[in-house]
Protein backbone atom coordinates (compact mmCIF):
# COMPACT_ATOMS: atom_id res chain seq x y z
CA UNK A 1 0.00 0.00 0.00
CA UNK A 2 1.56 3.29 -1.06
CA UNK A 3 1.66 6.39 1.10
CA UNK A 4 -1.23 7.89 -0.92
CA UNK A 5 -3.32 4.71 -0.59
CA UNK A 6 -3.09 4.48 3.19
CA UNK A 7 -6.27 4.88 5.17
CA UNK A 8 -6.54 8.23 6.99
CA UNK A 9 -6.27 6.56 10.40
CA UNK A 10 -3.09 4.70 9.44
CA UNK A 11 -1.47 7.81 8.00
CA UNK A 12 -2.50 9.95 10.97
CA UNK A 13 -1.18 7.44 13.52
CA UNK A 14 2.16 7.28 11.72
CA UNK A 15 2.39 11.06 11.53
CA UNK A 16 1.39 11.50 15.16
CA UNK A 17 3.99 8.95 16.26
CA UNK A 18 6.68 10.66 14.19
CA UNK A 19 5.69 14.13 15.44
CA UNK A 20 6.04 12.88 19.00
CA UNK A 21 9.45 11.20 18.76
CA UNK A 22 11.38 12.85 15.93
CA UNK A 23 13.31 15.16 18.29
CA UNK A 24 14.50 12.12 20.24
CA UNK A 25 15.66 10.43 17.03
CA UNK A 26 17.87 13.43 16.37
CA UNK A 27 20.17 12.66 19.30
CA UNK A 28 20.99 9.01 18.50
CA UNK A 29 23.36 9.60 15.53
CA UNK A 30 24.67 12.80 17.14
CA UNK A 31 25.68 10.81 20.22
CA UNK A 32 27.33 8.14 18.04
CA UNK A 33 29.22 10.86 16.14
CA UNK A 34 30.44 12.46 19.39
CA UNK A 35 31.57 9.08 20.72
CA UNK A 36 33.40 8.43 17.44
CA UNK A 37 35.15 11.81 17.65
CA UNK A 38 36.16 11.16 21.28
CA UNK A 39 37.58 7.78 20.29
CA UNK A 40 39.45 9.28 17.32
CA UNK A 41 40.91 11.93 19.63
CA UNK A 42 42.09 9.21 22.01
CA UNK A 43 43.43 7.20 19.05
CA UNK A 44 45.35 10.24 17.79
CA UNK A 45 46.94 10.73 21.21
CA UNK A 46 48.15 7.11 21.11
CA UNK A 47 49.28 6.84 17.46
CA UNK A 48 49.87 10.47 16.42
CA UNK A 49 47.46 9.92 13.52
CA UNK A 50 43.76 9.32 12.96
CA UNK A 51 44.22 5.94 11.27
CA UNK A 52 46.50 2.94 10.99
CA UNK A 53 48.36 2.91 7.67
CA UNK A 54 49.78 0.03 5.69
CA UNK A 55 53.19 0.01 4.03
CA UNK A 56 51.92 1.87 0.94
CA UNK A 57 51.12 4.92 3.12
CA UNK A 58 53.65 4.68 5.93
CA UNK A 59 56.65 3.22 4.13
CA UNK A 60 58.16 -0.20 4.61
CA UNK A 61 58.44 -3.59 2.97
CA UNK A 62 55.86 -5.88 1.40
CA UNK A 63 56.79 -9.50 0.66
CA UNK A 64 54.40 -11.70 -1.32
CA UNK A 65 55.26 -15.40 -0.91
CA UNK A 66 53.79 -17.84 -3.43
CA UNK A 67 52.16 -21.04 -2.18
CA UNK A 68 50.02 -22.21 0.72
CA UNK A 69 51.90 -20.98 3.79
CA UNK A 70 50.94 -21.60 7.42
CA UNK A 71 50.08 -18.01 8.33
CA UNK A 72 49.52 -18.75 12.03
CA UNK A 73 53.01 -20.22 12.42
CA UNK A 74 54.55 -17.44 10.35
CA UNK A 75 52.86 -14.73 12.40
CA UNK A 76 53.56 -16.28 15.81
CA UNK A 77 57.28 -16.60 15.06
CA UNK A 78 57.68 -13.20 13.40
CA UNK A 79 55.73 -11.14 15.95
CA UNK A 80 58.36 -11.28 18.73
CA UNK A 81 61.02 -9.89 16.36
CA UNK A 82 58.80 -7.70 14.16
CA UNK A 83 55.96 -6.34 16.35
CA UNK A 84 54.25 -4.35 13.57
CA UNK A 85 54.19 -7.19 11.03
CA UNK A 86 50.85 -7.90 9.31
CA UNK A 87 50.17 -11.11 7.40
CA UNK A 88 47.36 -11.74 4.92
CA UNK A 89 46.48 -14.79 2.88
CA UNK A 90 45.49 -14.56 -0.79
CA UNK A 91 43.10 -17.18 -2.19
CA UNK A 92 42.01 -18.17 -5.68
CA UNK A 93 38.81 -16.41 -6.77
CA UNK A 94 37.15 -19.59 -8.10
CA UNK A 95 38.42 -22.42 -5.90
CA UNK A 96 39.15 -20.56 -2.67
CA UNK A 97 42.54 -22.29 -2.48
CA UNK A 98 45.38 -20.33 -0.87
CA UNK A 99 47.83 -19.13 -3.51
CA UNK A 100 50.07 -16.65 -1.65
CA UNK A 101 50.77 -14.85 1.60
CA UNK A 102 51.53 -11.14 1.99
CA UNK A 103 53.88 -10.03 4.77
CA UNK A 104 54.10 -6.30 5.55
CA UNK A 105 56.23 -4.34 7.98
CA UNK A 106 57.71 -0.87 8.40
CA UNK A 107 61.28 -2.26 8.57
CA UNK A 108 63.45 -2.38 5.45
CA UNK A 109 64.10 -5.33 3.12
CA UNK A 110 67.50 -6.21 4.55
CA UNK A 111 65.93 -6.73 7.98
CA UNK A 112 62.59 -8.33 7.12
CA UNK A 113 63.67 -10.77 4.40
CA UNK A 114 66.15 -12.78 6.55
CA UNK A 115 63.63 -13.05 9.38
CA UNK A 116 60.94 -14.40 7.06
CA UNK A 117 63.43 -16.83 5.48
CA UNK A 118 64.40 -18.03 8.94
CA UNK A 119 60.82 -18.93 9.75
CA UNK A 120 60.10 -20.53 6.35
CA UNK A 121 63.37 -22.46 6.27
CA UNK A 122 64.21 -21.58 2.68
CA UNK A 123 65.52 -18.64 0.64
CA UNK A 124 63.13 -16.17 -0.94
CA UNK A 125 63.87 -15.61 -4.61
CA UNK A 126 62.43 -13.07 -7.03
CA UNK A 127 62.26 -12.83 -10.78
CA UNK A 128 60.50 -14.89 -13.47
CA UNK A 129 60.87 -18.23 -11.68
CA UNK A 130 61.11 -16.86 -8.16
CA UNK A 131 58.98 -17.96 -5.24
CA UNK A 132 58.20 -14.41 -4.07
CA UNK A 133 58.01 -10.75 -4.96
CA UNK A 134 59.31 -7.92 -2.79
CA UNK A 135 58.35 -4.25 -2.79
CA UNK A 136 59.82 -1.47 -0.70
CA UNK A 137 58.44 2.02 -0.24
CA UNK A 138 60.39 4.87 1.29
CA UNK A 139 58.87 6.58 4.29
CA UNK A 140 59.21 10.06 2.74
CA UNK A 141 57.55 9.08 -0.54
CA UNK A 142 54.73 7.24 1.26
CA UNK A 143 54.17 10.14 3.63
CA UNK A 144 53.91 12.63 0.75
CA UNK A 145 51.45 10.34 -1.03
CA UNK A 146 49.39 10.03 2.16
CA UNK A 147 49.30 13.81 2.61
CA UNK A 148 48.13 14.28 -0.98
CA UNK A 149 45.31 11.77 -0.48
CA UNK A 150 44.17 13.48 2.74
CA UNK A 151 44.36 16.86 0.99
CA UNK A 152 42.19 15.52 -1.85
CA UNK A 153 39.69 14.21 0.71
CA UNK A 154 39.47 17.58 2.47
CA UNK A 155 39.14 19.52 -0.80
CA UNK A 156 36.40 17.16 -1.98
CA UNK A 157 34.48 17.68 1.25
CA UNK A 158 34.83 21.48 1.00
CA UNK A 159 33.68 21.53 -2.63
CA UNK A 160 30.73 19.29 -1.76
CA UNK A 161 29.79 21.71 1.04
CA UNK A 162 29.93 24.70 -1.34
CA UNK A 163 27.70 22.93 -3.85
CA UNK A 164 25.17 22.14 -1.10
CA UNK A 165 25.09 25.78 0.07
CA UNK A 166 24.67 27.01 -3.51
CA UNK A 167 21.93 24.48 -4.19
CA UNK A 168 19.73 25.18 -1.14
CA UNK A 169 20.86 28.72 -0.18
CA UNK A 170 19.67 28.20 3.39
CA UNK A 171 22.06 27.71 6.27
CA UNK A 172 20.42 25.09 8.51
CA UNK A 173 19.30 22.57 5.82
CA UNK A 174 22.71 22.85 4.15
CA UNK A 175 24.47 22.36 7.48
CA UNK A 176 22.32 19.28 8.15
CA UNK A 177 23.44 17.70 4.86
CA UNK A 178 27.09 18.49 5.59
CA UNK A 179 26.84 17.11 9.13
CA UNK A 180 25.38 13.85 7.80
CA UNK A 181 28.23 13.51 5.28
CA UNK A 182 30.79 14.29 7.98
CA UNK A 183 29.29 11.66 10.31
CA UNK A 184 29.26 9.11 7.47
CA UNK A 185 33.05 9.44 7.38
CA UNK A 186 33.75 9.72 11.11
CA UNK A 187 31.76 6.65 12.22
CA UNK A 188 33.33 4.16 9.76
CA UNK A 189 36.80 5.55 10.47
CA UNK A 190 36.35 4.94 14.20
CA UNK A 191 35.12 1.39 13.53
CA UNK A 192 38.03 0.70 11.18
CA UNK A 193 40.45 1.75 13.93
CA UNK A 194 38.64 -0.35 16.55
CA UNK A 195 38.97 -3.38 14.24
CA UNK A 196 42.68 -2.66 13.87
CA UNK A 197 42.57 -2.47 10.06
CA UNK A 198 45.50 -0.75 8.37
CA UNK A 199 44.24 1.57 5.66
CA UNK A 200 45.75 1.56 2.19
CA UNK A 201 45.43 4.16 -0.56
CA UNK A 202 42.34 2.25 -1.74
CA UNK A 203 40.80 2.66 1.72
CA UNK A 204 41.16 6.43 1.61
CA UNK A 205 39.69 6.40 -1.90
CA UNK A 206 36.68 4.61 -0.41
CA UNK A 207 36.16 7.53 1.98
CA UNK A 208 36.23 9.83 -1.05
CA UNK A 209 33.49 7.70 -2.61
CA UNK A 210 31.49 7.94 0.61
CA UNK A 211 31.22 11.72 0.23
CA UNK A 212 29.29 11.19 -2.99
CA UNK A 213 27.23 8.27 -1.70
CA UNK A 214 26.24 9.99 1.52
CA UNK A 215 24.88 13.24 0.07
CA UNK A 216 22.55 11.51 -2.42
CA UNK A 217 19.90 10.60 0.14
CA UNK A 218 20.37 13.89 2.03
CA UNK A 219 19.77 15.92 -1.13
CA UNK A 220 16.74 13.78 -1.94
CA UNK A 221 15.28 14.38 1.53
CA UNK A 222 16.00 18.11 1.62
CA UNK A 223 14.68 18.71 -1.91
CA UNK A 224 11.46 16.81 -1.26
CA UNK A 225 10.84 18.57 2.07
CA UNK A 226 11.71 22.15 1.07
CA UNK A 227 10.92 22.45 -2.63
CA UNK A 228 7.93 20.18 -3.12
CA UNK A 229 4.46 21.15 -1.99
CA UNK A 230 2.41 18.02 -2.72
CA UNK A 231 1.01 16.45 0.45
CA UNK A 232 1.95 17.26 4.02
CA UNK A 233 5.51 17.66 5.28
CA UNK A 234 5.41 14.21 6.90
CA UNK A 235 4.11 12.68 3.67
CA UNK A 236 7.03 14.17 1.74
CA UNK A 237 9.56 12.96 4.34
CA UNK A 238 8.07 9.44 4.34
CA UNK A 239 8.09 9.39 0.56
CA UNK A 240 11.74 10.46 0.46
CA UNK A 241 12.52 7.76 3.04
CA UNK A 242 11.01 5.01 0.88
CA UNK A 243 13.05 6.07 -2.13
CA UNK A 244 16.24 6.77 -0.20
CA UNK A 245 16.27 3.60 1.88
CA UNK A 246 15.78 1.58 -1.31
CA UNK A 247 18.82 3.31 -2.82
CA UNK A 248 20.95 2.59 0.24
CA UNK A 249 19.84 -1.03 0.64
CA UNK A 250 20.50 -1.64 -3.07
CA UNK A 251 24.04 -0.33 -2.68
CA UNK A 252 24.55 -2.48 0.44
CA UNK A 253 23.24 -5.51 -1.45
CA UNK A 254 25.98 -4.89 -4.02
CA UNK A 255 28.97 -4.44 -1.68
CA UNK A 256 28.23 -6.87 1.18
CA UNK A 257 28.19 -10.09 -0.90
CA UNK A 258 31.41 -8.98 -2.56
CA UNK A 259 33.03 -8.63 0.87
CA UNK A 260 31.66 -11.73 2.60
CA UNK A 261 31.06 -14.24 -0.19
CA UNK A 262 33.63 -13.73 -2.95
CA UNK A 263 37.01 -15.22 -2.05
CA UNK A 264 40.30 -14.27 -3.61
CA UNK A 265 39.61 -10.57 -3.91
CA UNK A 266 42.65 -8.31 -3.49
CA UNK A 267 42.79 -6.84 0.01
CA UNK A 268 42.40 -3.32 -1.39
CA UNK A 269 39.05 -4.27 -2.97
CA UNK A 270 37.81 -5.87 0.25
CA UNK A 271 38.80 -2.73 2.15
CA UNK A 272 36.81 -0.54 -0.25
CA UNK A 273 33.73 -2.75 0.09
CA UNK A 274 33.99 -2.82 3.90
CA UNK A 275 34.31 0.97 4.22
CA UNK A 276 31.45 1.57 1.80
CA UNK A 277 29.24 -0.89 3.72
CA UNK A 278 30.04 0.80 7.05
CA UNK A 279 29.49 4.27 5.59
CA UNK A 280 26.19 3.35 3.93
CA UNK A 281 24.96 1.80 7.18
CA UNK A 282 25.90 4.95 9.08
CA UNK A 283 24.12 7.03 6.44
CA UNK A 284 20.80 5.34 7.26
CA UNK A 285 20.99 6.76 10.80
CA UNK A 286 22.50 10.11 9.89
CA UNK A 287 20.05 10.89 7.08
CA UNK A 288 16.77 9.47 8.34
CA UNK A 289 17.16 10.24 12.04
CA UNK A 290 19.33 13.34 12.42
CA UNK A 291 18.96 15.09 9.06
CA UNK A 292 15.25 14.34 8.75
CA UNK A 293 14.66 15.64 12.28
CA UNK A 294 16.55 18.87 11.55
CA UNK A 295 14.65 19.40 8.29
CA UNK A 296 11.29 18.77 9.98
CA UNK A 297 12.11 21.17 12.82
CA UNK A 298 13.29 23.81 10.31
CA UNK A 299 10.17 23.48 8.17
CA UNK A 300 7.91 23.80 11.22
CA UNK A 301 9.75 26.93 12.37
CA UNK A 302 9.46 28.46 8.90
CA UNK A 303 5.83 27.42 8.52
CA UNK A 304 6.56 25.12 5.57
CA UNK A 305 3.81 22.51 5.44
Amino acid sequence: MSEHQQTPSTGNKKSEWYDKYYKIFFFIPVLLTLLSLVYLGFFFSQHNDFMLKDASLSGGTTITINGDIDTLKLESELKPEVPDVTIRKLTDLRSGKAIAVIVESSINISELKPKVEGVLGYELTTGLNGNSSIESTGATLSNNFYKQLIFALIISFILMSLVIFIMFRTFIPSLAVIFAAFSDIVMPLALINILGIRLSAAGIAAFLMLIGYSVDTDILLTTRALKKRDGTLNTRIFGAFKTGILMTLTALAAVLPAFFVITGLPESFRQIFLILALGLSADIFNTWLTNASIIKWYCEKKGIQ
